[in-house]
């Protein structure tokens, strides 16, 4: 019996989830393990009226020491429907993003209207499953706006496999945020969390999170893609189209002329293996171009909107691509897929395995910059499989941490310190009265400016200041190493932090807890030099080995490095090493070989102290 359930008391899907989800945690004696997914989807596209019947089968492995007995799937597109969650968090949150509101301006109550709440029967985005299957037997199952749960017939043991087959219809929504049609940029099409998306299961359970417009999390796949659209339009996205000369648009072999196509449609056909997503975006009016780096082993995609004010921009900015992901590649590690897209379409940009939507109406340093980002993103998000959705600061951070270093080498961007405004807007948050743990999930921040700074600002200067602890050499060694052990996979902030004590050979567990669990700070003070001695005191609560400059009254100067007993090994620099500061003690203090002139708490600025006005003691004239 195929029962299909769109309300439910709240109580009772929740106890149900709670059941299903027969989790288990390891105790650090378990070996790794993460589901694999097959997916085969057939999509039939009509241009004219924003919607799409599909087809979907997933050969499903369960690699868990879990029985499963329900499965959960994520709904994007019943999201943009007035009433939703994403809808009344918009009405709710003091601060929504600007692109999914329309403000009434200050003395308007409320201020800021949803768009969501304004949309048409035919403006609206949803899937609707008409036919749910496991192993050939229709399935019954519940859905709750984005979250779809079915009861398996058949629960799938561990090391199981079972096929898991859905049929249904879709609408494609006004374009709100990342996702839809017309965009501003005037591209029909951008396809993103278009399709039922399994949720993760993995070592913590299921992941189940409702769809409120923030970041996403997918099980590792192979896909095999089919896409009916209209002739005149050209495709872009995720995977490798294998059928180039049937589609022709800019794809088809150099010498060998495509195939006309039969009928007003023609078929694309996309496969792409070992991937967490599949996006795609179509228009009947683009420039495709192709370029591929030095050493031959990626080809990047550029198509765009065929306007006059596109051309120049995009064209420049291709050129910084190649040299992005050849400095990535050499950072990082290198990128393994034999292509990469970048596409225009969305909203300001956003980040899917071997491409990026990004709105391209913008200057050459927005365009180029934007790009940088979200191709950084390869590494962290992509191959980098971590849950955005608790921990975004994993892959917004550490994006951002490479980006700065690709600009500074690459667009000669080279401030005093690459990551002065990281720091910055750190600076700012902790002055607002509006700071939150960096590990509060991406969806229950009080304001859209905590979560935006916690994710991206205060992930960059989590690592650099990682790199003030470690050495920045070995912070670097750390990515590596962390990149070559956890791609193609899913990394929990444990992980990472079990790769930096590794290779660094420090404990590191106090600074992860102080710094992205706590809303503790790091303030150092120079509390009196008195000729010869030196006292300083911890005025906030997050110790930190501490290097501090001295420059004496005859004018030669000395570097001083004080250790932290909690790290319990040093790093290798060139200076005066002295005792270890204990973490109970709140001051320290020392003899100088001479009289002094000035002291100096951390000359580099590479911890974020709050307070850089009394890090400075200078002799009185």
């Amino acid at each position: 019996m195929n029962r299909k359930t769109i309300f439910i008391l709240p109580g009772l899907f929740f106890f149900i989830l709670g059941i299903a989800q027969n989790t288990s945690v390891p105790d650090g004696k378990s070996s790794y393990w993460q589901q694999h997914l097959d997916y085969s989807m057939d999509v039939d596209v009509d241009v004219k009226h924003y919607r799409y019947t599909g087809k979907q089968s997933i050969l499903y492995t369960n690699n868990s020491p879990d029985t499963l007995y329900n499965i959960y799937y994520h709904l994007y597109y019943n999201a943009f429907q007035p009433g939703s969650a994403m809808d009344e968090r918009l009405k709710s949150i003091p601060d929504p993003d600007h692109r999914m509101v329309i403000d009434r301006g200050k003395g308007h109550s409320p201020r800021y209207e949803s768009r969501i709440s304004g949309l048409r029967e035919d403006e609206i985005g949803y899937i609707r499953p008409s036919v749910v299957k496991q192993d050939g037997v229709e399935v019954s199952y519940i859905i709750r706006q984005t979250i779809m749960r079915v009861q398996l017939q058949k629960p799938i043991p561990p090391g199981g496999k079972s096929t898991l087959q859905m049929d249904y219809t879709a609408q494609i929504p006004v374009m709100i945020r990342r996702t839809g049609r017309n965009n501003k940029d005037g591209i029909a099409l951008s396809m993103t969390q278009w399709y039922p998306k399994p949720a993760v299961y993995d070592r913590y359970g299921w992941h189940t999170d409702p769809y409120i417009g923030r970041e996403f999390y997918g099980e590792w796949a192979n896909f095999d893609l089919y896409i009916h659209i209209d002739k005149d339009y050209t495709v872009g996205g995720t995977g490798i189209l294998q059928n180039p000369q049937e589609t022709g648009h800019g794809y088809e072999k150099k010498g060998v002329p495509p195939e006309t196509p039969k009928g007003d449609k023609i078929t694309w056909h996309f496969t792409a293996r070992n991937v967490h997503d599949f996006a795609w975006m179509a228009d009947d009016d683009v420039i495709h171009d192709q370029i591929p780096l030095s050493d031959g082993s990626t080809l990047i995609h550029f198509i765009y909107k065929n306007e006059k004010k596109n051309r120049k921009v995009w064209k420049k900015m291709q050129a910084y691509a190649v040299r992005s992901m050849e400095f990535y590649n050499e950072l990082v590690g290198k990128y393994p897929f034999a292509q990469y897209s970048v596409l225009q379409g969305g909203d300001g940009g956003m980040e899917y395995p071997m491409c990026t939507l990004i709105s391209g109406n913008r200057n050459f340093n927005s365009l180029t910059g934007t790009m940088m980002h979200e191709m950084a993103h390869e590494w962290f998000y992509f191959l980098l499989a971590s849950n955005e959705s608790e921990y975004p600061w994993m892959d917004e951070g550490f994006t951002s941490f490479i980006e700065y270093l690709a600009s500074a080498n690459i667009r000669n961007n080279k401030p005093a310190f690459i990551f002065d405004n990281a720091y910055k807007y750190y600076y700012y948050l902790v002055s607002s009265g509006q700071e939150e743990p960096a590990c509060t999930h991406s969806d229950r921040y009080k304001t859209n400016m905590a979560y935006g700074i916690n994710a991206y600002d205060r992930g960059v200067v989590f690592l650099a200041q990682l790199g003030y602890i470690t050495g920045m050499d070995t912070l670097i060694e750390i990515l590596q190493k962390y990149f070559e052990q956890w791609k193609f996979k899913h990394p929990y902030p444990e992980d990472f932090m079990r790769v930096a004590e590794k290779v660094s050979g420090m404990e590191l567990d106090w600074y992860y807890n102080e710094f992205m669990q706590t809303t503790h700070h790091v303030d150092y003070k120079v509390e009196d030099v008195k000729g010869k001695h030196i006292i300083l005191r911890k005025e906030g609560m997050i110790p930190m080995p501490l290097e501090v400059y001295v420059l004496y009254t005859d004018n030669t100067e000395e570097l001083f490095y004080i250790p932290l007993d909690l790290t319990l090994t040093e790093k290798q620099l060139k200076a005066t090493r002295l005792p270890v500061w204990y973490y109970g003690a709140d001051t320290y203090e020392w003899d100088a070989a001479k009289d002094i002139k000035r002291v100096y708490i951390d000359p580099g600025h590479q911890m974020a102290d709050i307070n850089l006005h009394n890090n400075v003691y200078v002799l009185s004239k």
